[in-house]
């Protein structure tokens, strides 16, 4: 998908950035679809063609770094990059390269005796070390050095953006930005070895260069903790989570770093707090699963609670749990909601992943087997060992780039609502209703009823944040209609749904729930446009969420949509996750 990937050539690339987005609009009105991919295609073939300058960058980096062409490691020349030099990492991560950096830089300094201290910075995805202005020679000396071993990029920063060129460290241009920048973003470029997932400075590490005045250091740029420190201010050591919300708490201890005091305390912003996730997940082709729900008639009030595409699994949850892994490490643990099923990629003994059947959190034995995801979800929080703060997924849903935990919770336990443009329609109840949309008016009664407002949008089909003692709540103020649900055995005219919506409006009216915003995409299978818009996505990874749907398919194009999806995630997401068994291995 990266290497015949329309969108993400560079041409194309700065067509979208140099053109307003209006006038993209009106020219994409105007020219039809079919013409514009060709185009696009075109371009991505003439940027791919010149071959010379890539062979001779290779070359080039074969001389400066022999070492790295090993049976241990591998360097690659990518295209459409910038023309970066990329280290290739089977297990490449967001994470694991910012970490990466830091260790390079830090240790770089230490053995060359410079004094440092790493620094609260505003962005949660790069380490942020502060220098003396004074020793802003010998860290030059000291980044030549690390050159010598691998290809390390340099470029100056503005505050948090960063600006001008990127070069080389030990290059002409590389000697120019340590002279003068009073901040230097420092970092290696990663890529999985098919070179879909490439990282770069985005996880590095900057360089602050602090100068003197009246007695104290004062920083080239705003922090979170601190404008200026005293010239003797104490050092204390600290592990690198607490200057982050992005780390592997639950997963392998951090690395320890120099700091100041200011920067080791814990900050109000700062969820300190687990977080879980839980996946609920079917495989309606399972034979087993069929014939328990084939002795229940055809199931639902409505075509969509019947459609076969409500129950196909296109391995969805394989590739939203490396999605989860890879943007998201700080999650503690993750469970698995299933009906007696589990897929046969999944390591379910995995110390962080447990598969809990619905028996597990359905105390009634009549309410079973359901085939309904609203009588499901209103279970979840009986989930044994669950956190109090969790985020439910859908299997089709997934992260799109690093979140941290500020981006779904408040520090404070409140949890983070992300309302749609979409309206819950206003008429009444009525038996063309589709179930979404029954149910969001189920909502908008008990509220009205309960608060005396009137609910009017819809949720984003995003991650939802939730508070087990919230939904525990809301089971006993809306005994009825929570019982109705949870024993309705497909989806019904009368059901609540609750975790992608009543939560929420009842949270927030209850004082435990904020409105708040996440980068977000939706996607339906079905649509003409999708395979472009899969291309987009793929190119720009500039969304924190999406999600992939097909409520609607007839059957026709399902194996078509189903290559065309794993495609796309497999170039998305190429690193597997600890849930996933290696390859071979028998269960």
């Amino acid at each position: 998908m990266s290497m015949g990937n329309a969108e993400a050539s560079a041409a194309v690339g700065a067509y979208r950035t140099l053109v307003p987005a209006g006038l993209r609009r009106r020219i994409a009105r105007r020219v039809p679809m079919g013409l514009r991919m060709v185009l696009k295609q075109l371009l991505r073939r003439l940027h791919t063609v010149n071959l010379g300058a890539r062979l001779l960058r290779g070359a080039r980096a074969r001389r400066r770094w022999p070492h790295l062409f090993g049976a241990g490691e591998r360097l690659a020349v990518l295209a459409g990059h910038g023309a970066r030099i990329a280290l290739v990492r089977p297990t490449v991560s967001p994470l694991g390269l910012r970490e990466a950096n830091l260790e390079l830089v830090v240790t770089a300094l230490e053995e060359a005796g410079v004094d440092y201290f790493a620094v609260r910075g505003t962005s949660d995805f790069r380490s942020c070390l502060a220098v003396a202005e004074a020793d802003r020679a010998r860290v030059g000396q000291v980044l030549e050095r690390c050159a010598e071993h691998s290809p390390v990029y340099l470029r100056a920063c503005r505050g948090e953006a960063a600006q001008g060129h990127t070069a080389l460290a030990g290059s002409r241009g590389g000697r120019q930005l340590v002279r003068r920048a009073a901040v230097l973003r420092v970092g290696m470029v990663w890529s999985d070895p098919a070179g879909s997932l490439v990282l770069g400075l985005e996880h590095g590490c900057d360089i602050e260069f602090w100068r003197p005045e009246d007695g104290r250091l004062l920083a080239p740029r705003p922090n979170r903790v601190t404008e200026d420190v005293a010239l003797d201010e104490p050092r204390v050591t600290v592990p690198v989570s607490r200057l982050t919300g992005f780390a592997a708490l639950h997963t392998r201890r951090t690395r320890a770093v120099r700091t100041i005091r200011p920067c080791a305390d814990p900050l109000p912003e700062d969820v300190r707090f687990p977080v879980d996730v839980v996946y609920t997940w079917v495989d309606g082709s399972d034979p087993d699963w069929q014939r328990r729900r084939g002795a229940y008639g055809a199931g639902g009030y409505h075509t969509e609670s019947a459609n076969a595409a409500r129950y196909i699994s296109r391995d969805e949850l394989r590739y939203s749990l490396r999605a989860l892994e890879q943007n998201a490490p700080w999650v503690r643990h993750v469970y698995v909601v299933t009906d007696r099923q589990r897929p046969a990629w999944l390591n379910d003994g995995h110390p962080r992943l447990t598969v809990v059947d619905h028996a597990e959190i359905f105390e009634d034995p009549s309410a079973l087997p359901t085939f309904n995801s609203h009588a499901i979800e209103s279970r979840l929080h009986h989930i044994k060992g669950l956190s109090e703060h969790f985020l439910y997924f859908n299997d089709d849903m997934f992260l799109g780039s690093p979140v941290t935990p500020q981006d779904f919770f408040l520090s404070n336990g409140m949890t983070r609502t992300f309302f749609s443009p979409s309206q819950v329609p206003r008429w009444d109840l009525s038996p063309v209703d589709r179930p979404v949309d029954a149910a969001g008016k189920n909502n908008r009664r008990l509220l009205l009823e309960h608060f005396g407002t009137a609910i009017v949008q819809k949720l984003r089909h995003a991650p939802y944040a939730l508070r087990r003692s919230v939904l525990h709540e809301i089971e006993r103020e809306f005994a009825e209609e929570h019982w109705n649900t949870s024993h309705s055995r497909f989806r019904s005219a009368t059901d609540i749904s609750i975790p992608s919506s009543l939560y929420h409006y009842y949270a927030y009216f209850t004082g435990r729930a904020v409105p708040s915003n996440i980068t977000f995409a939706y996607l339906d299978l079905a649509k003409p446009e999708i395979q472009r818009r899969l291309g987009i996505l793929l190119a720009r990874r500039d969304r924190q969420a999406f999600c992939i749907n097909d409520t609607l398919s007839d059957g026709h194009d399902i194996d078509r949509q189903t290559r065309m999806l794993d495609t796309f995630l497999r170039a998305y997401y190429p690193v597997p996750s600890p849930f996933e068994r290696r390859e071979g291995e028998v269960r």
